[in-house]
């Protein structure tokens, strides 16, 4: 199957890669920079020129591909304004996508985060939130999957708040970046707050297995753990660094400080069942213990 990639090259998208060429599948990546080309090229898939806002770039690799897996975003965390413009920019490239795929049958493949349900472990039934900072995610890739009724086979694999590999990578490596810049390896609340995590190698192999078999409409969660305790997190990334570990402001974290401070852990029952997934990998905690004083 020819493949068409956004976020080719980033920690996930670069696993991901390296997963469909190694199935014998071939990769065309959308590439914003002549690094992000020369990267793309070198991993073995062939590069397109172009940004996630230049929309008819997008089309265009859509035409020419078998499938599509979206996996890029801003990641812009700084400001509410710069996470919303993030989020909008997204909403957009997936409307493009998905409007280039209408009729064709092929699968479209898209990322999010694991939903947060109050008092228990989500599951791959529950709903994507569609209000508070990242609610624009969670309506933009609703929207995809209701793609279905009109002749896509499109499917999201949640993702969850940590994926890692080599000690870095989602939420764990915030709290590894943000330790390193004021030294204090700090936790919101009081740290009993739990985040599901996955190692980027099995969330690849995820992704490649929804490309291949997973049914219009469905979601599908890329949980390894179904939640360490951010303050455990937090004391690994303190012993690796030789920093104190201590409870911090939520207004620390910026317009994710409310995402932090929540218990939020989530299962991959369903999806190992259907899907056979199992994942192999270290888990988080192991994983930490790569990150580099």
């Amino acid at each position: 199957m020819r493949v068409f990639v956004t976020g080719g090259t980033g920690l996930i998208g670069s696993a991901v890669v390296a997963e469909l060429l190694g199935s014998g599948h071939t990769v065309l990546a959308l590439a914003r920079s002549d690094a992000s080309a020369q990267a793309a090229a070198a991993s073995g898939a062939e590069p397109l020129r172009g940004a996630l806002a230049d929309l008819d770039v997008l089309r265009a690799g859509a035409a020419q591909a078998d499938g599509v897996i979206h996996l890029a975003f801003g990641n812009d965390f700084s400001s509410p304004d710069a996470l919303a413009k993030s989020v909008a920019e997204e909403s957009a490239a997936l409307a493009a996508l998905g409007e280039e795929l209408v009729g064709s049958h092929r699968p479209f493949v898209t990322v999010s985060g694991t939903p947060y349900v109050p008092g228990r472990t989500s599951t791959e039934a529950d709903p994507l939130p569609t209000d508070g900072p990242v609610g624009g995610r969670g309506r933009a890739v609703t929207a995809v999957l209701g793609l279905a009724s009109r002749g896509v086979r499109s499917t999201a694999v949640r993702m969850p708040r940590t994926v890692h590999n080599q000690g870095a990578g989602g939420f764990a490596g915030l709290l590894t970046d943000i330790a390193r810049r004021s030294g204090v390896s700090g936790y919101p609340g009081d740290g009993t707050q739990r985040w599901p995590a996955v190692h980027a190698l099995d969330a690849a192999v995820l992704v490649r297995i929804a490309l291949e078999q997973g049914g219009a409409g469905t979601s599908w969660h890329a949980v390894a753990e179904e939640g360490d305790a951010v303050r455990e997190i937090a004391a690994v990334i303190g012993r690796r660094l030789g920093l104190p570990v201590e409870p911090v402001p939520a207004e620390t974290y910026g317009p994710l400080g409310q995402i932090f401070a929540t218990d939020q852990p989530s299962s991959s029952a369903h999806t190992r069942q259907v899907l056979g997934w199992e994942p192999k990998y270290p888990g988080l905690l192991e994983d930490l213990e790569n990150i580099r004083p």
